[in-house]
């Protein structure tokens, strides 16, 4: 994938090693911790080693407004017999949402699958209750596949997601 600029203020482009710190301040905020399976009190070396650990099977990108980094997302590829897919993953910093970073980053994730890693099934899991994610991913043609009932504790209470996946025909 390649760096690009989606408009004067925003620009997308790949996460470095060196974005660590600021990924794990935006990974911390409570509706990204939320919204994610990410746990409360992660420390931000627990994020280094994390990036510091992907391979060329993840293509991780942010996006960055006056050099602060408002957004990260994922594609995370499959093995084996399942290489044709990738999980995703999307977090837009709490005080920029509704501000179509979501689907830029989703958009730009979509065109890399499609047009350079070869991935034809995306998948991806959000809480039911999610409503603007879900719309999102929607008109980006993911399709409900079922629903994960008491998936993931949130805020003491077992919550449920929605499986979603979106394959390229």
């Amino acid at each position: 994938m390649t760096e690009a600029t989606t408009s004067p203020t925003l620009k997308i482009r790949a996460a470095r090693i060196v974005d660590w710190e600021a990924i794990a301040a935006l990974m911390s905020q409570p509706g990204i911790r939320s919204g994610t399976l990410r746990l409360p009190y992660s420390t931000p070396e627990q994020t280094r080693k994390w990036m510091e650990g992907l391979s060329e099977d993840n293509t991780v990108i942010v996006a960055e407004r006056d050099g602060r980094i408002i957004g990260m997302a994922g594609l995370h590829r499959n093995k084996g017999r399942r290489r044709h897919s990738a999980v995703l993953g999307i977090s837009v910093d709490d005080d920029h949402r509704g501000e179509g970073i979501g689907k830029v980053l989703l958009t730009e994730l979509i065109d890399a699958a499609d047009n350079w890693l070869g991935i034809s099934r995306i998948e991806l899991t959000v809480f039911t209750d999610n409503e603007a994610a879900i719309a999102l991913y929607r008109k980006t043609g993911f399709e409900p596949e079922g629903t994960h009932r008491a998936y993931a504790l949130r805020n003491g209470v077992l919550a449920d997601v929605l499986a979603m996946a979106r394959i390229r025909g």
